[in-house]
C-alpha cells in the first residue's frame, strides 16, 4: 500500500489538472496550515512544486519499475530463485516499514524536509550499482555463482529498504503539506495517471530489451538497472523545485498538547479511536491483499511458462487502464470522499483473485482473460491506492502527521510482510493448493477486511446509502477540473 505505488523547460509545459474555479481560487493562492507561525504557499509556489512532483515521481517510477515487479522477479528466476526467494524479495519492502517512526522521530530534528529526504534516497538508490559487476560476472565467468547473485540481490533490496524506510513518512508529510486538502484527489489521480502512462509505454519496453538483448536477458538486466539508477538519482535533482519546508513548523500545531506528546515518538494515536480503526482494515487488508499478490507474476512466468516480454504487455495494459481511470477516481473521491469509493471497489478487489482460477496458457486466456485481469486489476487498484494515501492524509492530524502515516506505514508493512512470509509457506506447502489455493484464501481475507473500514469516519465523505444517488448525479453532471 504504503506502496505505491514520482530542465526547467519541462516543469514549465507540464500541464497539472488544476484550474482557478471558484471553489479552490482562494486556497491555490495561499495554503495556511492552522498553527501559530502559518507556512504561506503562494499559488506560484504549489504549482511550481507540484509539476516537480509529478516529474520526480515519472523518474522514480522507471527506476522502482525496474527494481521491482515482473522484470526483477523474472531476472531472479533466470538465476535460479524459487517461490521463497520471490516471497522474501516481496516481503523486504513490507517489513522494514518498522523502522518508519524512527524516521518520523528523526525527521522532526530537522529542518528541511528536501534535504532530510535527499540524503535518505540518493545513498539507497545507488546500492543498487553493486549488482552490475556481479551480473557481469555470472554471465561471463565462473567467479560468482547464481545462487550468490540472488543472495546478493535480497540483501540489497534488504539494505537499500532499510534506509529508505527512515524517509518514507517524511516524504508523505511533505507531500502532504504542499498539496493542497481539497485538490488531493484531481492532483493524485493526475499524477498517477501520468505515472501509469510510463508504465503503459516504459515497462514494456524494458520488457522486450531485456528479452531481446543480445549478450542474454541477464546482462539485458543489467543495462536497463544502470539506466534505472540514472533516473532514480535525477528525479532526486528534481525535488530542487519544490518548496522546501521546515518540519520544526509543523510543531507549532501542537503546542498546547502536554509535553509527553510533544516529544519522542508520539503516542497521540493510540487515544484516536478512529485512526485505530483504520490501522485495523490496513493491517487486515495488507495481510489479505500480499498473500497472493506478489505471485500473480511467479504464476505466469513459472507455472504458465510465459514469456517476460509478454508478461510486461500484460503490465503495460494494466497501466494503461490505471492511467484512464485515476484522474476518474481523483475527480470522484472530492466529490463523495474516500471511503466510500474504498469499499466498493474494494468489492472487486476482493473477488479478483477468484478468477484467476480459470488463466491458462491456451489462446484465449493469452490474448483475451490475462489482459482483462490486468485491466481489471490495474483499474481498481487505483482508486485503493489514491483513496488509501488521500483517507490517511485526511484523517491524521496536522499535529504529528509524520508520526501517524509512519505507524500506519509500520502496520501495514509488517501485516504485508506477513501475508507475503505466509503466502511463501503456504505455496510450497503439499496439499495447500499451491498458487490457486493462495488465489482463493486471499480472496476471502480481502473480503473480511472490509468490515472494519464500514466504521471508519471521514469528514465530507457521503454517506453509504447516499453513494448511489451520488454515483448516478456524477453521471448526469460534469464535475470540473
Amino acid at each position: 500500500m504504503f506502496k505505491e505505488v514520482e530542465d526547467e523547460s519541462l516543469l514549465i509545459k507540464l500541464p497539472l489538472p488544476i484550474q482557478e474555479i471558484p471553489e479552490d481560487r482562494e486556497l491555490t493562492e495561499t495554503v495556511i496550515l492552522p498553527t501559530n507561525l502559518p507556512i504561506k504557499l503562494s499559488k506560484p509556489q504549489i504549482r511550481t512544486s507540484l509539476r516537480a512532483l509529478t516529474l520526480e515521481s515519472l523518474f522514480a517510477g522507471v527506476f522502482y519499475s525496474i527494481i521491482g515487479s515482473a522484470l526483477l522477479s523474472n531476472f531472479l528466476l533466470e538465476l535460479g530463485a524459487g517461490p521463497v526467494e520471490i516471497g522474501l524479495l516481496a516481503s523486504i519492502p513490507q517489513l522494514v516499514n518498522l523502522l518508519q517512526p524512527l524516521g518520523a522521530y528523526l525527521v522532526e530534528r530537522s529542518t528541511s524536509f528536501n534535504w532530510y529526504c535527499m540524503s535518505i534516497f540518493i545513498p539507497a538508490r545507488l546500492l543498487w550499482i553493486i549488482l552490475v559487476p556481479a551480473i557481469w560476472l555470472v554471465s561471463s565467468s565462473n567467479h560468482i555463482t547464481k545462487h550468490q547473485v540472488v543472495l546478493l540481490t535480497l540483501g540489497i533490496m534488504l539494505v537499500a529498504n532499510i534506509i529508505e524506510a527512515f524517509a518514507r513518512a517524511p516524504w508523505m508529510t511533505w507531500t502532504a503539506v504542499l498539496v493542497p486538502g481539497r485538490l488531493r484527489g484531481r492532483y493524485f489521480g493526475f499524477r498517477n495517471s501520468v505515472l501509469s502512462l510510463m508504465n503503459l509505454i516504459g515497462v514494456p519496453l524494458l520488457g522486450l530489451g531485456v528479452s531481446i538483448w543480445p549478450s542474454g536477458t541477464l546482462q539485458g538486466y543489467g543495462a536497463i538497472l544502470i539506466l534505472g539508477i540514472v533516473l532514480g538519482l535525477l528525479s532526486q535533482g528534481c525535488q530542487f523545485w519544490m518548496s522546501d519546508v521546515n518540519p520544526q513548523l509543523l510543531k507549532v500545531v501542537g503546542s498546547d498538547i502536554p509535553q509527553p506528546y510533544r516529544s519522542g515518538i508520539h503516542l497521540r494515536f493510540l487515544n484516536d479511536a478512529n485512526f485505530l480503526k483504520l490501522l485495523l482494515y490496513l493491517a487486515i487488508w495488507c495481510f489479505a491483499v500480499n498473500v497472493s499478490a506478489p505471485f500473480f507474476n511467479l504464476y505466469m512466468l513459472d507455472n504458465l511458462d510465459i514469456d517476460v516480454s509478454l508478461v510486461t504487455i500484460y503490465n503495460g495494459l494494466g497501466a494503461g487502464a490505471n492511467m484512464l481511470l485515476l484522474v476518474f477516481w481523483g475527480k470522484l473521491s472530492d466529490r463523495i470522499g474516500n471511503r466510500p469509493i474504498m469499499l466498493l471497489v474494494g468489492i472487486l478487489v476482493a473477488v479478483t483473485p477468484l478468477l484467476w482460477l480459470v488463466a491458462g496458457n491456451d489462446s484465449i486466456s493469452l490474448w483475451i482473460w490475462l489482459p482483462f485481469l490486468h485491466v481489471l486489476g490495474s483499474g481498481t487498484w487505483a482508486a485503493i491506492d489514491l483513496c488509501t494515501n488521500n483517507l490517511m492524509m485526511g484523517v491524521a492530524p496536522v499535529t504529528n502527521q509524520s508520526t501517524y502515516f509512519a505507524i500506519a506505514g509500520a502496520v501495514a508493512g509488517v501485516t504485508g510482510a506477513m501475508g507475503i512470509i505466509a503466502g511463501s509457506f503456504l505455496a510450497t506447502l503439499p496439499g495447500a493448493g499451491g498458487l490457486l489455493g493462495l488465489f482463493v484464501l486471499s480472496a476471502v481475507l480481502r473480503t473480511a477486511a472490509l468490515l472494519p473500514l464500514v466504521f471508519v469516519q471521514e469528514q465530507g465523505s457521503v454517506s453509504l446509502g447516499q453513494l448511489w444517488r451520488v454515483l448516478f448525479s456524477v453521471k448526469q453532471q460534469r464535475v470540473p477540473i
